[in-house]
């Protein structure tokens, strides 16, 4: 999906920049808000995996999807291009940028590709361009595109509350996730909107959370009622371990406590399962390249 490193070389002036995926840990649906948006409680995992952007600033203001992005996004509608207008026309910067992009993250898993996405362009560009607008305010253009955004742009692990957005770092235990995709594509307005979903949670504590005793997922019993594809995958994956839905999903995940457990368990997985390994992260690879770069 989207172009590979090849199309977009260091010698022709593009730079490379992570966006990790993440994992929701649990999702409760506390409540609906005033403003009509549903009141979250949530853990975000940032992940070792992702996709990779490229970006290569332009002298002539304009900004440029180079290649064919997120998989049917048009260009206008296409996170990256509208992370970097946004933050372009917020401080009518004269630069502009050519944005390329290559997938891994699937769209509709619950895994967070398109805000990690857009978190990546804002964080990235906000040095290239020259701007340093600092983590507080990137965080803030950051929500506009999207809930999930600035917890990328921050980069750490985090609970969170209200849609997403009322972040606590958190510290996490190191572990590995054996991920897979039942390549069903999850609309989360339509699964917010659906009659059977828990809306009325009772509020839990981070404390309740690194109990161990708030592991649930809102949307997984409305998603494994609808899609035959993830009720069976989470049956498959119940054999070797115990299967969470992370976001709105479709993506599903198994946690294991080191990469060699989870390993010999996505070994284990009978064929034709598309799934794969991943670790978390203490903080985001979008900072460290950051550091290093700059």
């Amino acid at each position: 999906m989207g172009r590979g490193v090849s199309a977009f070389p260091a010698s022709a002036g593009w730079t490379a920049w992570p966006a990790p995926a993440k994992l929701n840990l649990f999702l409760h649906i506390t409540g609906r808000r005033a403003d009509g948006y549903h009141a979250l409680q949530t853990v975000f995992r940032l992940l070792d995996w992702g996709d990779t952007v490229f970006l290569r600033p332009r002298s002539d203001g304009v900004i440029v999807r180079i290649g064919d992005g997120a998989p049917g996004v048009a260009e206008a509608d296409d996170l990256l291009v509208r992370a970097a207008k946004l933050l372009k026309n917020s401080l009518n910067c004269p630069q502009g940028a050519d944005i390329g992009i290559e997938k891994r993250i699937p769209a509709g898993a619950g895994l967070g590709g398109g805000s990690s996405d857009a978190a990546t362009v804002l964080v990235a560009l906000d040095r290239l361009w020259g701007l340093h607008l600092g983590v507080d305010r990137l965080a803030a253009l950051g929500l506009k595109l999207g809930a999930d955004v600035p917890v990328f742009v921050r980069g750490r692990n985090a609970w969170a509350e209200g849609v997403g957005e009322q972040l606590v770092p958190v510290a996490l235990p190191p572990a590995c996730y054996v991920l897979a995709h039942p390549a069903v594509h999850a609309a989360t307005a339509a699964l917010f909107q659906a009659p059977d979903l828990t809306r009325d949670a009772s509020p839990t504590t981070i404390a309740g959370f690194l109990s161990g005793t708030e592991l649930g997922n809102a949307f997984e019993p409305v998603l494994r009622r609808r899609e035959p594809a993830v009720e069976a995958l989470f049956g498959a994956l119940a054999r070797i371990g115990s299967p969470r839905l992370t976001g709105s999903g479709s993506g599903c995940f198994v946690e294991f406590a080191d990469r060699d457990s989870a390993r010999q368990a996505l070994a284990a997985l009978p064929p034709g399962i598309n799934a794969w390994l991943a670790c978390g992260a203490e903080r985001s690879p979008l900072l460290d390249a950051v550091e290093l770069h700059f």
